[in-house]
């Protein structure tokens, strides 16, 4: 028989998020005010915040929420960022990030968010988590946002270096993301590269390009440059992590700092403050739709259970929504999907051999 939890929902229908509580730079203020969020907005989340039992309760004491949603489990150690991950993962048994990811392991939970250690999150997922089998590398998984809505950046700092035989996986796992989470039918695939010609590109590029070209499970439309990325011209970006985190670390910078460059001249005169007055509505509303923390964090792919990693300085915002998109995230069992993807690309190699 299944117990009825949260306003009648079954356990089911609940998504178990668990929470890490100490990571982050704005940690535990700001995770716990994304986790109030987080319920106050949906009623079929079920919160396990892990951390400093203490710390946490004051935190939670000076909001109104639904306190069925929210639990505390308690977790005495906190892995710092500059800590040797492997060393933190493995030492550190009783962190908020190895215990909230053991959660996910027994089945206790059905996803993971942290804005702490990004290499512990990394190193967690795969050897507490897991790898689903077949998967080479897990890559982290961006939305990042653009003229046409959002485009998927893979990876973007899970796999510094990688073969080409990850990066068509990623390929495919991003297609399967972007058709499953975000309703892109066919997703259009690009690889990133320095021209739109076949023959161009580093010998990484060049080898995954042509096995690119003959999978027929995706939608690859052949090389992207960086510039093109911001107008929308593919819905999957492929790249291996050194590639992905400059394109996503210049990406931010570049729209911080000219969003505070036009805010500077909206000051500047009488004349520019009338005129920022006037254009006001209209600006909110480009800022809010090239602002990366509405798309939550990213996830990484191709574990056995929903890892998702969001940026150290997240505020409650990004919180909520990372929290938000683990729901849409379980409905659409993309794991499972990642799963049989996989499956058949071994099937089809064995066919082949």
């Amino acid at each position: 028989m299944i117990s009825v939890v949260q306003g009648g929902k079954n356990m089911s229908e609940i998504t178990r998020v668990a929470l890490d509580a100490m990571g982050g730079d704005n940690a535990p203020g700001e995770i716990v005010k994304g986790a109030v969020e987080a319920v106050q907005r949906r009623d079929d989340i079920k919160i396990l915040l892990t951390g400093k039992e203490e710390v946490l309760k004051k935190e939670l004491s000076a909001y109104t929420y639904p306190k069925e949603q929210i639990e505390i489990v308690n977790a005495t150690e906190v892995i710092e960022t500059a800590e040797p991950p492997v060393k933190a993962i493995r030492g550190k048994k009783d962190s908020s990030i190895v215990v909230a990811m053991k959660m996910v392991k027994k089945g206790e939970a059905d996803a993971f968010v942290s804005a702490g250690s990004s290499g512990a999150v990394l190193v967690g997922g795969q050897v507490l988590v897991g790898r689903i089998k077949g998967v080479e590398r897990p890559p982290l998984a961006p939305l990042i946002p653009t003229l046409k809505g959002v485009s998927l950046l893979i990876d973007c700092g899970a796999n510094v270096d990688a073969r080409p035989s990850h990066l068509v996986q990623f390929a495919r796992m991003g297609s399967i993301y972007m058709e499953s989470v975000m309703g892109k039918k066919n997703p259009t695939v690009g690889i990133v590269n320095i021209g739109a010609e076949e023959e161009k590109g580093n010998a990484l590029v060049k080898e995954t390009f042509p096995l690119l070209k003959e999978c027929s499970d995706i939608n690859f439309i052949g090389s992207v440059e960086a510039r093109d990325i911001p107008y929308g011209v593919a819905d999957v970006i492929v790249c291996e992590a050194f590639a992905g985190n400059i394109i996503l670390k210049l990406y931010e910078g570049v729209a911080g700092g000219l969003m505070k460059k036009v805010k500077e001249g909206m000051m500047s005169s009488l004349r520019s403050k009338i005129g920022a007055l006037l254009v006001k509505p209209a600006l909110k509303k480009v800022l809010k739709d090239f602002d990366t923390s509405n798309h939550g964090g990213a996830p990484l792919l191709g574990l056995n259970g929903l890892v998702v990693k969001t940026h150290g300085s997240s505020k409650s915002t990004e919180i909520c929504n990372s929290i938000i998109q683990c729901v849409t995230f379980k409905e659409q069992k993309i794991n499972e999907k990642i799963r049989e993807a996989i499956q058949q690309e071994v099937v089809e190699e064995k066919e082949e051999k």
